[in-house]
């Protein structure tokens, strides 16, 4: 270079400008930045027109409670053993079963009418451990106490049936009544509550 204009010293002078290296990153960092936030707007978007009922589920899911039970006042009322008159009727072929069945009964509390064999329509016929007759009025109330003393007899009603008196009637496979303990617990279960299952509301 001629003119005015002369080089002096060992270094010679730079003719491009200075890369700015700060600006090239901060701008490139910029734009990770604005990129990222838009994907997650858009996902975000996505959600709420795609994923409302997914989280209303969860939701109710999650404020769901277990049920809790609750005592029932809807407990059969029993009468009580004096109460109800037994005919204790033996269809078998066995004597004495009659007798000894309806002493057993009056231990326990309950009254003893008649105390003889089946009637024909019975004798012989009936193969279970007993039968137990009853009026239309007796079926959820003499016919299921005295179904606690034989758990395995079958109950009957008839309409036409007169008084409130019940019948026992003594079957080839009867071997004896329930065990007091078990007849008493089989009572117990019958009068106690029932829990019933009540939802309980829970705040989200």
């Amino acid at each position: 270079m001629g003119g005015q204009y002369k080089i002096t010293g060992g270094k010679y002078p730079r003719m491009r400008p200075v890369r700015r290296r700060g600006r090239v990153v901060f701008a490139a960092v910029a734009c990770v930045t604005v990129l990222g936030v838009l994907g997650w707007g858009t996902l975000q978007l996505i959600d709420v027109f795609t994923g409302g009922d997914k989280a209303s589920a969860a939701g109710a899911a999650g404020c769901a409670t277990p049920a809790k039970a609750s005592a029932s006042p809807s407990a059969p009322v029993l009468p009580k053993p004096g109460q109800v008159t037994v005919n204790v009727l033996n269809a078998t072929t066995r004597s004495g079963l009659a007798q000894k069945t309806a002493d057993e009964l009056k231990k326990r509390g309950f009254r003893v009418g008649e105390v003889s064999n089946a009637p024909a329509e019975y004798d012989k016929k009936v193969t279970g451990t007993g039968l137990l007759l009853g009026p239309a009025a007796s079926v959820k109330t003499s016919l299921t106490l005295l179904g606690t003393q034989l758990p395995g007899a079958e109950r009957r009603t008839e309409a036409a049936r007169k008084g409130a008196a019940v019948d026992l009637i003594i079957g080839d496979g009867f071997k004896g009544l329930a065990k007091p303990a078990d007849a008493d617990a089989a009572l117990a279960g019958l009068t106690a509550p029932q829990p019933t299952p009540t939802a309980q509301k829970k705040s989200c």
